[in-house]
């Protein structure tokens, strides 16, 4: 029996971007017309609802739209994106954690410096006089050439280059140049007290010195010695000559505290206050009535000064100021040389904290000052 042929002979999708046409031919198009009604159910290709297009074909548009891939370019600007993500990222973290050891750095500044007041402080509220009769003449180098007790005494420290003492820093901000001196003193302290059992005359002291063998930068030391009081005034007459020697290698009663200790100054005050000068008058300007051979001062470069006090004098209060240069300042000075370091240091004032204390002296004798 021959076979009839099919109405409709289809053909495969045809692609052409985003929409899906499907070319069907027709052999009769009045039987199509009759039976569809002008239109076409779906068919099993996938293809919609369609419109027939003379009497020949039939094109019906996809429901579903062709889904595509990632582009190069796409994935380029994408993988540009996430850089610049991360680098924004990194930066941020780099400087946070910047801060965080800046924050670290000075805690530790800070810290060291108000522990060392502290140690400081304690000491001279320990100074009392001796009570030794004084006979006391200096050299030319400012130095006793007697062995009469000191109870205190402050001196400028011999300048020297490298690492530079004084040194001088720009104050960052200022318009005017305005510098700050940061001076190098030491400074004897003589207490008494009861040691075991044992009456003792106390002599404390603390001194700055240059660069160590190792390269350590403005190293500060406290001395600390201790003698039998029991035979009087005269039991504390050798205790300031060995701290006048300033042998920090004798580490029998010298101590190192911690460095970069750029500033330490002491100033002595009278019972009215009144910072004690070669020379110094008190408040109504009369000449204080303190014997000549019992307070010795004499003035130096940068307008410190050099006293020693002995007999029944001591100050009524000294002011003491400490000035530590930050821990990494430090050890980038310590990797340098000469002028470079000097130079880098002359540029650090802000990575410099300066410490002020105030200390009353409550064994002073009100009668030296009258």
């Amino acid at each position: 029996m021959k076979r009839k042929p099919s109405i409709f002979h289809r053909r495969l999708p045809i692609d052409f971007g985003e929409e899906l046409f499907c070319p069907v031919p027709v052999q009769n198009s009045a039987l199509v017309d009759s039976v569809f009604n002008l239109q076409l159910s779906t068919f099993s290709n996938g293809c919609g609802r369609g419109l027939l297009f003379g009497s020949s074909h039939v094109t019906c548009q996809s429901s579903l739209r062709r889904r595509r891939a990632f582009t190069l370019v796409e994935l380029l600007v994408v993988l540009a994106l996430l850089s610049l993500i991360t680098f924004a990222l990194m930066a941020v973290f780099s400087t946070t954690q910047r801060a965080f050891r800046a924050s670290l750095t000075q805690s530790d500044s800070l810290e060291g410096g108000r522990a060392v007041m502290d140690l400081i402080a304690g000491d001279l509220e320990t100074l009392t006089p001796s009570y030794d009769v004084s006979n006391y003449f200096l050299n030319a180098s400012g130095q006793p050439v007697t062995s009469n007790a000191v109870n205190f005494c402050e001196l400028v420290n011999p300048n020297f280059a490298f690492p530079p003492s004084p040194l001088i820093q720009g104050l960052v901000g200022s318009a005017s140049g305005a510098q700050r001196t940061n001076i190098l003193e030491n400074f004897f302290i003589l207490g008494k007290g009861n040691l075991n059992g044992v009456p003792s005359w106390i002599a404390t002291g603390y001194y700055v010195t240059n660069a160590l063998a190792d390269g350590t930068l403005y190293p500060l030391y406290r001395f600390y010695m201790t003698t039998n009081a029991s035979s009087g005034a005269h039991g504390a007459n050798g205790l300031y000559e060995i701290f006048a020697g300033l042998n920090v290698t004798n580490n029998l009663v010298w101590s190192h505290l911690m460095d970069g200790v750029v500033n330490l100054t002491v100033h002595a005050f009278d019972t009215n206050g009144v910072w004690i000068t070669n020379g110094y008058y008190g408040p109504v300007g009369v000449p204080v009535n303190i014997p000549a051979q019992n307070v010795v001062c004499f003035g130096t470069t940068y307008g410190e000064m050099n006293c020693l006090f002995f007999s029944n004098a001591v100050p009524a209060s000294v002011e003491v100021t400490l000035g530590t240069i930050e821990d990494r300042t430090m050890d980038h000075a310590e990797g340098l040389t000469g002028m470079n370091q000097s130079n880098y240091l002359a540029n650090s004032a802000a990575q410099v904290h300066l410490f002020t204390r105030r200390v009353w002296i409550r064994n002073v004798d009100p009668t030296a000052y009258q």
